[in-house]
């Protein structure tokens, strides 16, 4: 299968493409405006890789995949807070599967009812937000309340190391709500959260306690109703360094004040400035997600699933979903055709080849259920 990755060449579609380098089902095409960059790294990840000069906001976009017979499009060219869907229309036109990192909240949330009859009249199967969220979030979530009668809560939080590589357009999409009044599913009913503007305590199995605020993912409008939780479901962003997780709060402020507009405008200069902080942190980052219920036998339970990711490896976590569903369609299996968010569509146990690989440890504890 032909395999193209929008982007490939970013701080996500670099990994995706080593990862996907080699398969003996795939031939790898890397894409993105610059053809410098691309062929850069396709010299680099070798495998007979071929680079092409593409804009993915091109209006003849269809037209250039079909021409490179393209049985997949990996689209990680974001921020996708302000993108339409037009990748995933060109690839419905051109015959082509799809999968993008989306972590936009409208924009995943909406995918499946705007794009699923292109995908289902082409035969094709299109996938947003194959990322952390909500791919792996709800793989967790599946695994730990596996069998329970009821969810009661749900509560994640994304711990980055402070020295990781950051991408410019992951920044800009998370300033983009910053300060915003985001809803949240909280005590049973819909409520408003400013995104970043009041960090609190978490605590990690093999991190250091942090303070993480509200961000906006598609995993809050998606888990209330695809698991029927009945009290809150939380997501929080926890950056290592607290004079970082300040700034944001500050910023955050000030937007709600009406004394900065956009944010996401400053997102250059901070991804220049960000650097500042990387003496004060350590390459260790990672993730905790809490669920709490009433299990099988009708007994109130509370769990955690923790992943630490050292070496600054972290960023390898947001490109595994792809990497997998990529791997499934070349290597033929099947998917069901039309558009689909990728809420439940890998087990957990998918991931822990992945998670071995980068020497990335995992933990499931039983909490306090009172608590």
């Amino acid at each position: 299968m032909n395999v193209l990755v929008l982007g490939g060449y970013g701080n996500f579609g670099t990994r995706i493409c080593k990862a996907l380098a080699g398969h003996p089902q795939i031939h790898l095409l890397i894409a993105g405006r610059n053809a410098s960059k691309a062929q850069a790294l396709a010299d680099t990840v070798g495998h007979h890789t071929q680079c092409v000069a593409l804009d993915h906001e091109a209006p003849d976009l269809a037209q250039q995949l079909r021409a490179l017979d393209i049985g997949l499009v990996i689209h990680t060219a974001g921020p996708f807070q302000a993108q339409a869907y037009g990748v995933a229309q060109a690839a419905a036109q051109a015959g082509c599967h799809y999968i993008d990192l989306a972590d936009g909240r409208r924009f995943v949330c909406d995918f499946p009812a705007a794009m699923h009859s292109a995908f289902s009249s082409a035969g094709r199967t299109a996938v947003t937000g194959a990322s952390t969220v909500p791919a792996l979030s709800s793989a967790v979530v599946d695994a730990l309340c596996s069998g329970w009668s009821s969810i009661h809560t749900i509560d994640t939080c994304i711990a980055p190391a402070q020295r990781a590589p950051r991408g410019e357009a992951t920044l800009a999409a998370v300033l983009s709500y910053c300060g915003v009044p985001i809803p949240v599913w909280e005590n049973g009913q819909w409520q408003t959260r400013l995104g970043w503007a009041d960090p609190t305590p978490v605590s990690f199995q093999r991190l250091r306690p942090r303070r993480g605020a509200v961000c906006d993912i598609p995993d809050l409008e998606l888990f209330p109703a695809h698991y029927k939780v009945t009290q809150s479901v939380c997501f929080r962003a926890a950056l290592e360094v607290g004079l970082a997780q300040s700034a944001f709060s500050v910023l955050a402020r000030l937007r709600q004040w009406g004394w900065l507009q956009q944010p996401e405008k400053l997102a250059a200069l901070m991804h220049r400035g960000g650097g500042l902080f990387d003496a004060l942190g350590t390459p260790l980052g990672g993730m905790v997600v809490r669920v709490s219920g009433i299990d099988a036998q009708a007994q109130p339970r509370r769990r955690a699933w923790h992943i630490a990711a050292d070496h600054d490896h972290g960023p390898e976590i947001p490109c595994m979903a792809a990497i997998l569903l990529a791997r499934q369609l070349a290597e033929g299996q099947q998917m069901p055709s039309g558009a689909w968010t990728s809420t439940g569509l890998l087990p957990l146990n998918a991931f822990a080849p992945e998670f071995a690989k980068w020497g990335m440890q995992t933990d499931v504890v039983e909490e306090n259920a009172s608590h």
